[in-house]
């Protein structure tokens, strides 16, 4: 993938491309823990870099929520959106929707050459819907 996207291949790279794989969502923190285990001493900068290069060359995509920080996913290329517990954070793909999609399309583009449209559904999750009913019902 990384030679694909005309990018040198380098162990920081790779190790930063594998996690955000295997734990989509994650914020910079969790990808640092995580190449850290890895790869040992990597510094803030250094992953800040690379997930910089990745979403740069179309391999990884950020998404930042209201009120959350960057998060990061490798699913790229299809036009899914996602859904945001309120209560704990935790973020889940959901494709795109079917049938008719308005507010897909822009009613007035002002000009702009639009290129996506970004959906984010918001809730609770299941376990944070299931503690809720229970404090509200003891």
């Amino acid at each position: 993938m990384l030679r694909g996207a005309a990018l040198r291949v380098t162990a920081p790279r790779l190790a930063v491309l594998t996690t955000v794989h295997d734990h989509p969502h994650s914020d910079t923190d969790s990808i640092l823990a995580r190449v850290r285990e890895t790869l040992g001493a990597v510094s803030h900068q250094a992953v800040y870099d690379v997930l910089r290069a990745l979403t740069a060359a179309g391999l990884v995509r950020r998404i930042q929520p209201m009120g959350s920080v960057a998060r990061y996913e490798t699913r790229v290329g299809d036009n899914h959106h996602h859904v945001v517990c309120r209560s704990c954070g935790v973020i889940a793909d959901v494709d795109c929707a079917v049938g008719e999609t308005p507010c897909l399309t822009a009613s007035d583009h002002n000009g702009f050459v639009l290129e996506e449209a970004e959906v984010i559904y918001w809730g609770l999750c299941p376990d944070c819907a299931t503690s809720e009913a229970s404090r509200a019902h003891p």
